[in-house]
């Protein structure tokens, strides 16, 4: 069982990181488009069924899998797993601020620039580097 869950928790850690990866690009294509437009609408449907069809779920069923294998696997008492779970925390923060922006454009309220989203796009990148490196070299 602990190989099925583990393959699971692969394949949701690769759908969340995915989705985490193209919002942040749709908000900066969005930041484009004129409020009230075709475009910035099209935006809003799409950056709203990519966060509760996608990322939603996959952060989910990561984080039950994950703690799942943490516990079978005894990992939970190594120091590599406490720096994952941190940045694990983070990413899930990072979510949660990437689904308050989806709530600002669908209001059309954002405040923020193309630059911004640009730059916040790669903390997702760095936060999943750091993770698979703790996962596959198991440092300390």
């Amino acid at each position: 069982m602990y190989e099925w869950i583990k393959a699971l928790h692969v394949i949701a850690v690769i759908s969340w990181m995915a989705g985490m990866l193209y919002l942040p690009r749709l908000f900066v294509y969005h930041c484009d488009a004129e409020i009230g437009s075709k475009q910035s609408e099209t935006f809003k449907v799409m950056e709203r069924r990519l966060l509760k069809a996608i990322i939603n779920p996959a952060m989910i069923v990561t984080w039950l899998a994950g703690l799942w294998l943490a516990w079978q696997g005894g990992w939970y008492v190594s120091g590599w797993f406490h720096a994952k779970f941190v940045l694990v925390l983070v990413l899930s923060g990072v979510h949660g601020f990437f689904s308050a922006r989806v709530r600002d454009f669908a209001q059309d309220a954002n405040t923020r620039t193309q630059k911004f989203y640009r730059i916040i796009n790669e903390v997702p990148t760095v936060l999943m580097i750091a993770v698979v490196v703790l996962v596959i070299v198991k440092p300390f």
